[in-house]
Order: C-alpha cells, then structure tokens, then sequence
C-alpha cells in the first residue's frame, strides 16, 4: 500500500506543554508518522509529553527538543568523549552520561596491540556508542559499521564546549540545520557535535570559530526563520 505524505504539524518550531495535541490522526489515512522524544499517542491524536519545542525531520519523524542537560547513552549515538584514565585492555571515557564509558584500545581501524594509539588524560575523542544499558558501562568505537575510522578518532586543536542535549540532536538533524547550512555558505570550519551535548569547533580564523561557537550557543531558543536572521546580524559585524 502507498503511503502517502502526512500534513505538517501546524506547531513545528513553536514551543509546546504536555496535553498539546500536534497530530489528528482521524484526518490522515494510510500515512505514516515517527515519533520521538517528548511525544505519544493517545488514541488518535499525538500528544506532548515534555515541553520543548516542537521539531519535524524529513521525511515524518517528530519529536520535542528540550534543555536537558543529562545525557543517556544509545547505541548508535555519536558522542564527544574525554579520555580521563587509561587501562591496559581499556581507555575510560567521560561522555557526560550517569557512568564512564569504555573505548577498547583496539577500537580503531586497523587496530593491534601493536599499534594502541597513546592517549594523555584530558584527550577530545569523537566516538560511537555500540553498547549501552542501565546495568553496564557504555562502550565506545571509533570506527563506522564498516570497521573504517570515518570522522570518528581524536579531535585536535579547536574549542569545545557544551550544548544541550536537544539543541546538539537539532544540530545533527537531516536536512542540514538551518544554522550551520547558513554558517557554512559564508564561513570555513570544521565541527563535531555529540548527542551528548558536546561540540568542537574549529577554523582557520580563530574569529570564525568564536563566530560559529557564539550562533550555535545563542541558537537556543530560536526556530529556523531566526536562526538564520541571527547568522546574518553575527556575518555583518565580522564584515
């Protein structure tokens, strides 16, 4: 059966309680929604369970980012690490969740024991979470599903800093965040963002990366149409 393409909530971008209803769906018909934090369904309609603001990524998938600072590991999340001790078998990584994650020295392409990469306490690391539970460390990668190193490793140089965990999944959403598809026409950077509410920055221009640092803090509480207005105000004082 085709399914056909829901209509957009009329609350996207806009900022929602629990009991808020965003979906009908009595008035949709063989079309198919994703829902994800912050929302459920209640027979048929889809109700706000968190208050945030009310997000929609391509194709269907809605959910409600909020200023929540605690981060939960997820496998499959990409997350910005701090090596904070070393073991033989093991790198312990704070990645800022209830429990220290666990990066195997050899978790790295074409990793051996003969060549462990030799991490000081204090080390940025962009890694994968490939197991998580409520019982058990985390465990870290950096390597993709197809074992190659990818953007994942040690993160060098640049300016970190922290971010909620909401506004790092908007940062990460398909298509391109408004804000750094704005940023990116205009300025040269490199940036990670981890689910977990970390964010390296860096640039050849120390001024681009205090300019890129500075749109993505002050992004908070702004829907896409301001994010984009801001990045021009922040382009025209650097002109």
């Amino acid at each position: 059966m085709e399914s056909k393409k829901p209509p957009r909530s009329a609350l996207v971008d806009d900022y929602v309680v629990p009991g808020d209803v965003i979906l009908d769906l009595a008035d949709m018909t063989n079309q198919t929604i994703k829902l994800g934090a912050g929302l459920r369904q209640d027979c048929d309609t889809i109700q706000v369970t968190s208050a945030g603001r009310l997000r929609l990524s391509k194709p269907n998938k809605y959910w409600v980012e909020n200023s929540q600072k605690r981060y939960i590991p997820s496998v499959e999340d990409t997350v910005l690490g701090i090596v904070v001790d070393t073991k033989p078998d093991n790198f312990l990584v704070d990645i800022k969740g209830p429990n220290l994650a666990f990066l195997p020295v050899l978790s790295f392409e074409g990793g051996t024991r003969r060549n462990i990469p030799k991490f000081e306490i204090g080390t940025l690391i962009y890694a994968r979470v490939v197991k998580a539970n409520s019982i058990m460390n985390p465990e870290l990668t950096c390597m993709d599903a197809t074992g190659k190193a990818a953007e994942f490793g040690q993160l060098k140089s640049g300016y970190t800093f922290e971010i909620s965990t909401g506004l790092a999944r908007m940062l990460l959403s398909s298509p391109t965040c408004p804000l750094l598809e704005a940023l990116g026409k205009k300025l040269s950077f490199e940036i990670a963002v981890g689910l977990n509410g970390r964010v390296w920055v860096n640039a050849p221009s120390p001024s681009n990366v205090i300019l890129v640092s500075e749109a993505i803090k002050k992004s908070e509480s702004f829907n896409r149409i301001q994010q984009r207005s801001m990045v021009e105000k922040l382009l025209a004082k650097l002109a």
